[in-house]
């Protein structure tokens, strides 16, 4: 009796830690649907946080993240994301939506392609 007991109480907290991830995920949905990209990274910190033994869902997390930065015209941090979501989950679904935001980051001109910085000291004139 205790030992059904103990199975079932293990697998109403498994199907409540999927619960409380689908409603995070969802919520983040919502409020990114309302434009309020600080909800959703809360949201998806939340889904991180109860999401550690499934990683079938960080890509998804990942581009929604990174989606809710261009909202916020945090372009290379979004470009950033992507490339993580690229380069971690080559072959998911998620990925090549990340590498069409890429494209499309680089059409608009939002990021330069490849282009570094360069360092123009400032000519000085003497104070004399």
């Amino acid at each position: 009796m205790r030992t059904l007991i103990v199975l079932t109480m293990a697998a109403s907290v498994v199907g409540c830690t999927r619960w409380s991830m689908d409603h995070h995920l969802n919520n983040a949905y919502r409020a990114y649907d309302r434009g309020d990209c600080a909800r959703v990274m809360l949201e998806l910190s939340q889904v991180d946080r109860t999401s550690r033994a499934r990683p079938f869902i960080h890509p998804e997390v990942s581009l929604l993240r990174g989606q809710c930065l261009e909202r916020q015209k945090l372009y290379v941090d979004a470009a950033q994301t992507y490339q993580y979501l690229i380069q971690q989950y080559p072959r998911n679904e998620y990925a090549y939506r990340a590498q069409a935001r890429l494209q499309t980051l680089e059409k608009l001109g939002h990021l330069r392609g490849g282009d570094t910085a360069v360092a123009k000291p400032a000519s000085t004139t003497p104070w004399r």
